[in-house]
């Protein structure tokens, strides 16, 4: 039996979470047979991670319309469109039933280590076109094997891999030996145990965005119920009018809520802002922490630090790929001008596909979170329409390539709570973003992964 041409071969879809899933809804739809890989036991498993945070996006806009068409057989219905999900919802009501739908296109549980073109390291040019893709994973059980395909789209987002503490986006120094008392992750203090953690305890907030905000809220609202519960937050800028986000001017309705949340937290007491503090190092002070910025000075020992100070992308297993990748962001190329977080918002980024996502290695893709590099924030709409632009790539109709079916609102983007108790406050807000509070996809709080801006 002859093997398979390159054209027979499946599309590895790296991640099952919103995006991956929607590339493989828009695969099936072009005709094209997608594999998604993913490492956890579920569809979404990062989202799950995440499960209390409400996105800033509403039902209607974090789910895709190919997706919703392999659904609709099955009596799959969408949630209300005005109303706003958490995390758990979302996957929940949405990105599990479109895993299920797909069936054994979708394999859990497998670990990409390694993709290649089949016979040729990064340095070889010879055929290189011409050669299928290699991709080697490591399942659950530590078994190893190697999948050919005629493509790769990494959708594997950023949310394993938070930024350090460290101001110079290294460890700080000492961190990793108080890995028991550093978290990189938003707390969800509904947990019993999580809330214990904090309750009573002075806990140290490193970040400046969304999902700083978030945390400072939520260990105010602690602080009212348990005396003695106190935030240090850290901020390496000074307090200027836009450190706490635009207000009721901000264009992100829910993000300027947000933002107010934190400076009531400071007003009334139960954080304190420390500015222009660049953390260098951390130090054991019996149970607790001392944190020492780069001009020497030591904070007051605190017992917990909570590290939100962004996301940044896993190439690792990306070695043998020739990228095109821009030198500050880590995002493709012709996409990092149009996402510069000094110059844009999630509200201004112009839509984009192939053209701005394409890489010196033809027809590997990355796409949703990871796209976006270290840029800190993301929508879940613009990820599904950078995936259908793939696909139609992929199945070769150019054209709907490169056009855009996208129209973004032009202000009012990313509305939505942002926390888990406020879905009333979502609804009398816009909302286009999608990610948690500390992955960034347009969710709530910090640019949140699938979640936030």
């Amino acid at each position: 039996m002859s093997a398979p041409t390159t054209d027979q071969l499946p599309v590895v879809v790296i991640g099952a979470g919103p995006v991956g899933l929607a590339a493989a809804a828009h695969l099936v739809e072009r005709g094209l047979e997608p594999l998604v890989l993913e490492a956890g036991p579920g569809a979404g498993t990062a989202v799950r991670e995440w499960a209390h945070v409400r996105l800033f996006s509403p039902w209607a806009e974090v789910t895709d319309p190919a997706a919703e068409k392999l659904l609709a057989p099955t009596g799959w219905v969408r949630p209300d469109g005005d109303s706003y999900p958490t995390g758990g919802d979302w996957a929940e009501h949405y990105l599990q039933p479109l895993a299920d739908v797909l069936g054994d296109k979708v394999r859990y549980g497998v670990t990409v280590t390694g993709v290649a073109r089949a016979g040729r390291d990064r340095i070889v040019d010879a055929d290189r076109e011409e050669q299928p893709f290699t991709v080697r994973v490591e399942n659950v059980d530590g078994t190893e094997e190697r999948i050919t395909a005629r493509a790769v789209i990494d959708a594997s987002g950023t949310w394993s891999t938070p930024s350090p503490m460290g101001a110079d986006g290294l460890p700080a120094i000492g961190e990793r030996k108080a890995a028991d008392r550093v978290s990189y992750r938003v707390p969800d203090l509904r947990d019993s145990a999580v809330r214990a953690r904090y309750a009573g305890r002075r806990t140290a907030v490193v970040g400046s965005g969304a999902s700083a905000f978030t945390a400072l809220a939520l260990l105010a609202d602690l602080a009212k119920d348990e005396p003695g519960t106190h935030a240090v937050w850290i901020l390496r800028r000074g307090i200027t009018g836009s450190t706490y986000g635009g207000g009721e001017a901000d264009q992100l309705p829910a993000r300027g809520a947000l933002g107010l949340r934190a400076k009531a937290a400071v007003e009334d007491g139960h954080a304190s802002a420390v500015t222009g503090f660049r953390v260098q190092a951390v130090e054991k002070d019996g149970d607790r922490l001392v944190l020492v910025a780069d001009d020497g000075r030591r904070l007051d020992p605190v017992d917990e630090v909570v590290v939100l100070t962004g996301l940044r992308p896993d190439l690792s297993f990306l070695s043998e790929v020739r990228l095109g990748l821009d030198e500050r962001l880590q995002a493709p190329t012709a996409l990092a001008p149009l996402i510069d977080p000094n110059v844009h918002s999630c509200g201004t980024v112009y839509p984009h596909g192939v053209n701005e996502l394409s890489h010196p290695e033809q027809d590997f893709y990355l796409v949703g979170m990871k796209s976006y590099g270290r840029a800190p924030t993301f929508l879940a709409m613009t990820g599904y329409e950078q995936v259908r632009s793939m696909a139609a790539a992929l199945a070769g109709d150019r054209e709907a390539a490169e056009r855009v079916e996208l129209t973004l609102p032009e202000t009012g983007v990313c509305g939505g709570a942002g926390l888990y108790d406020e879905p009333e406050a979502a609804k009398s807000s816009g909302g286009c973003c999608s990610t948690p509070t500390t992955v960034q996809i347009g969710i709530g709080a910090p640019a949140a992964t699938s979640g936030g801006c």
